[in-house]
């Protein structure tokens, strides 16, 4: 395909640059949406990888192909570019624009691959809805769902479940694979394996919704010129799957799971509470009552929490006359201040069967 002529592509680009009104009088006065610079880049596509939605959509009602690809090699899709960029109003309008969810880029990678290895949880949900494959492999034939698994988004993994993605065994040892890396260590492997030994690197940790992203950069000179991250909910997606697959994992491994963080506000630990709530059987009961006894505050708070909810059912709280003893012990006698009031906490969900007698 030939390039816009140069005055009419140039006036174009470099209104993007300048706002939506800018792109508005740029198109009445004859720039062509399809226009592309000297590269061979689209206006949409860059629109689509710089978020720029309001602009994205000027594009599409002046009659931009959504689909149509860009760049020197024409590899590249403004769909994918949003995916990757995580600018869900840019996936939106290309997605209501007629955009084809399943198009792969040059190097074998589709919107979704790219959403689904960088835990953009809504831009999944979004491709999905519009019909893209949840099974469709990327470029090493892997389907989508063990992406996820490896980038540790419980989020997206959850939304690719709903959509009834396959992969479930291969992305649980992925999962559980990814429990025993050194994230931060892995990262900087690999960012060795591009760019060479022997740079200066710095580790951030950055709460997310559920978990922690880890990131890992390699400096020049002090300032930061490769990175890349990593979530790490992998214990909890490994506890997802588990259940999705009908396995039970042992109690210590959901333990060592949800006090891998230390933090009750995790999704590890979260989903290890959920799990072990909806067994509700005896052998669940004990493991809990241990911790609850026990000296370390945080299996004492998980204890507590796996008791709070223990087998209920509606009004069926199966354990109420032996849990509510034990929690009460812990409530009065544990030190640490969080473990006691898990434990009130957990006394409360009783009601009315937690009545001091």
């Amino acid at each position: 395909m030939k390039n816009e002529p140069a005055g009419d592509a140039h006036s174009l680009f470099e209104a993007l640059y300048e706002g939506d009104s800018a792109v508005v009088r740029a198109l009445r006065a004859g720039a062509s949406a399809e226009a592309r610079d000297e590269d061979g880049t689209s206006a949409l596509y860059l629109a689509s990888v710089q978020d720029l939605p309001g602009t994205v959509r000027l594009l599409l009602a002046a009659g931009a192909d959504p689909d149509r690809p860009s760049g020197p090699d024409e590899g590249d899709l403004p769909l994918c570019g949003a995916a990757c960029g995580g600018h869900t109003e840019v996936v939106e309008a290309l997605l209501a624009a007629g955009a084809d969810p399943d198009l792969r880029e040059d190097l074998g990678f589709t919107a979704l691959r790219w959403a689904a290895g960088l835990g953009h949880a809504r831009i999944a949900e979004l491709l999905l809805d519009q019909g893209a494959d949840p099974g469709l492999p990327g470029p090493r034939d892997e389907p989508p769902l063990v992406v996820a698994a490896r980038r540790g988004s419980l989020p997206t993994v959850r939304v690719l479940l709903r959509h009834r993605a396959p992969g479930l065994a291969q992305a649980l040892e992925t999962a559980r694979r990814m429990l025993t890396v050194d994230v931060e260590k892995e990262l900087l492997r690999s960012l060795e394996a591009l760019h060479g030994p022997g740079h200066e690197s710095a580790v951030r940790r950055t709460p997310v919704p559920g978990g922690v992203l880890v990131t890992v950069e390699l400096l020049r000179d002090g300032t930061p010129f490769a990175g890349q991250d990593q979530e790490t909910g992998h214990g909890a997606i490994a506890t997802l799957l588990e259940e999705e697959l009908g396995l039970h994992a042992p109690f210590e491994e959901l333990a060592a799971r949800a006090l891998r963080g230390r933090d009750p506000g995790l999704d590890d630990w979260r989903e290890t509470v959920r799990v072990l709530r909806l067994r509700g059987d005896e052998e669940t009961f004990q493991a809990a009552a241990a911790w609850a006894a026990g000296a370390d505050p945080l299996r004492q708070m998980l204890g507590a929490q796996v008791l709070a909810r223990l087998g209920f059912r509606g009004e069926e709280k199966p354990f109420a006359a032996r849990a509510v003893p034990l929690l009460r012990i812990l409530a009065r006698d544990a030190v640490d201040p969080a473990a006691a009031e898990a434990a009130t906490r957990a006394i409360d969900a009783y009601a009315p069967h937690a009545a001091a007698p």
